[in-house]
């Protein structure tokens, strides 16, 4: 084959590649796509115990098995009236709450949040605490913390503005007092500046604004 004749294959094929790209680039975007959808609807079969309605991951109750979701409120304030009536809805909810992503924000005994470098394993799975002297009060009696440490997960895994993991040491509580997770505190300064631009991103991952967090 003379120089011309592989200097022509090089192009053509150079050619197809730079014609393929564009495709590949739109099945991947689709693929996110694909993924933000899945993630809106698994967060959609949470529901509410009490009303049976897709729940609110901001409005939440700690319990000794982990945290509650609630639709509003007023539903959480009918549950702790009476939690034993809404034991079925409870147990509905954390089967749809096992399929979910989580990310531990804070410490099981100083409830500050999290240095990802401080952890242990136990039980089969990774304990993340604040500082090491924590570590050691955790190993001297686990059982003591349990509860705290069921509570210590977020089910927003993601930056609402980058779309990136939460750094659990950056965060807002808003007006409402739903406590917002960012992957750092530049995300911060765009969300305070205009939040309904990404109230959409939260609801895909259950967490509802109201009209006193958009202002």
């Amino acid at each position: 084959m003379n120089v011309y004749l592989k200097q022509l294959g090089i192009g053509a094929i150079l050619a197809i590649g730079l014609a393929a790209a564009p495709t590949l680039a739109q099945h991947d975007d689709h693929g996110e796509h694909d993924n933000d959808m899945k993630s809106a609807d698994a967060a959609a079969q949470v529901k509410c115990p009490v009303s049976g309605e897709s729940a609110n991951m901001s409005v939440s109750l700690a319990t000794d098995d982990g945290p509650v979701f609630f639709c509003c409120t007023h539903c959480m304030a009918k549950f702790k009236a009476d939690p034993a009536k809404y034991a079925k809805g409870v147990a509905a909810q954390r089967k749809e709450l096992a399929k979910l992503s989580k990310v531990q924000v804070t410490c099981p005994v100083s409830h500050k949040p999290i240095d990802p470098d401080v952890s242990i394993e136990s039980q089969g799975k990774t304990v993340e605490f604040c500082c090491k002297g924590c570590v050691g009060k955790y190993k001297a009696d686990p059982e003591k913390y349990a509860a705290a440490l069921a509570n210590s997960y977020t089910y927003q895994t993601k930056c609402p503005v980058s779309g990136e993991q939460i750094d659990p040491a950056a965060s807002v509580t808003t007006a409402s007092g739903k406590k917002i997770y960012f992957c750092c505190k530049h995300c911060i300064k765009k969300f305070e500046k205009n939040p309904e631009k990404y109230a959409d991103s939260l609801a895909k991952q259950g967490v509802m604004l109201d009209a006193k967090d958009l202002k």
